[in-house]
């Protein structure tokens, strides 16, 4: 357990090139008003577990039947252009001919397919030979084509990237890297909407946000959302295995770097290389950057199941750095501490 102050905070971009997260939350609104099961997600009060003063959890599991905050994502990017190639008038003939492809370990895959379906596009989703073939077959249910390649996730996205030069095919990636952001910084905007459910949400300002990180998606479009509405007055501190702290040591280096390590039972934050949007935005918004490992985020796990708020130790890591007294302690949360966290996802 390693937690770094951030030493970039309100300073200038860490890496030129590249833009902040979007805070335009309206253009999201706009689009997911059209659909049918984009209904709000709910905002669990658990302060009763006594660990802070007042404790929220943006419960993200029931996000448009997908189960995680990345139906927000990918989807979103499609139907923009779905938007777009229809003059404002997208139905399920919008993006035929058109074909995504992606490499995942967990929801983003199906988010990218979902969002094909809908509107007549095909899907082709990667995957690395230890995914579970539940989740394969999750994916052919939402009519992706999906191909096992590659022993870890980066040779998944490797593959996938090949495809997309060869076929002429869309890669859509939930990360940023050098030469590829126009996409991601579109995927990234669609996760407003939750951030902007929790700030209407909440009761009152809280005092600290607490938000998980694989390469950042998340933690850095709701930071960017938090700043614009709160201003600096809640804490925002970002959470990363141990065995992957690739903000935490690219905010330690001041530059992009991969942090490599051992697997991570947090296999969705499992990241080893940041997405540079989302590190510009958390340089920028995050107060902190707090390492947790396996054996912490697991001893959580079943206190969550309790609390009604069941998932994986990825969806939970942020909440796992509240239960946890030795991470409290280090985050400075006391019982006067108000806390909003995000769950994201449901169990496997």
């Amino acid at each position: 357990m390693k937690l770094v102050a951030n030493p970039f905070k309100g300073k200038d971009k860490l890496v030129d090139g590249y833009p902040y997260p979007s805070v335009d939350e309206d253009r999201v609104s706009a689009l997911l008003n059209l659909c049918p099961v984009a209904k709000e997600t709910p905002l669990a009060d658990v302060s009763s577990n006594g660990s802070v003063g007042a404790l929220w959890v943006k419960d993200e599991r029931s996000r448009m039947g997908l189960g995680s905050f990345k139906a927000l994502g990918a989807a979103y990017v499609i139907a923009r252009q779905a938007w777009d190639a229809s003059n404002g008038e997208p139905d399920a003939e919008s993006l035929i001919g058109r074909t995504y492809v992606t490499a995942s370990a967990g929801n983003h895959g199906m988010s990218v397919a979902a969002g094909a379906r809908v509107f007549g596009a095909q899907a082709v989703v990667y995957i690395a030979e230890t995914v579970p073939e539940s989740f394969a077959a999750r994916l052919a249910d939402r009519g992706a084509t999906v191909v096992r390649q590659g022993a870890g996730y980066a040779a998944s996205m490797a593959a996938a990237a090949k495809a997309a030069e060869e076929n002429g095919w869309t890669l859509l990636s939930d990360s940023s890297w050098e030469g590829y952001a126009e996409l991601p910084h579109i995927l990234m905007e669609g996760y407003l909407q939750m951030a902007a459910e929790a700030v209407r949400q909440c009761p009152t300002v809280p005092t600290h946000v607490v938000l998980q990180a694989g390469v950042g998606g998340l933690a850095g479009a709701v930071a960017a959302y938090v700043r614009k509405v709160w201003g600096n007055a809640p804490e925002i501190v970002v959470v990363e295995p141990v065995a992957a702290p690739a903000l935490q040591a690219s905010v330690e280096a001041g530059a992009a770097v991969i942090a490599d390590g051992p697997d991570s039972i947090m296999g969705r934050l499992d990241c080893k290389e940041p997405s540079l949007i989302a590190l510009n935005g958390l340089a920028r918004d995050a107060d902190a950057f707090l390492t947790l490992s396996d054996e912490d985020v697991k001893g959580c796990l079943g206190v969550m199941a309790e609390m009604g708020l069941e998932t994986t130790a990825s969806g939970g890591a942020g909440l796992a750095a509240v239960l946890d007294g030795a991470a409290r302690e280090k985050i400075g949360l006391t019982g006067t501490s108000r806390v909003l966290c995000f769950l994201s996802e449901v169990p496997d």
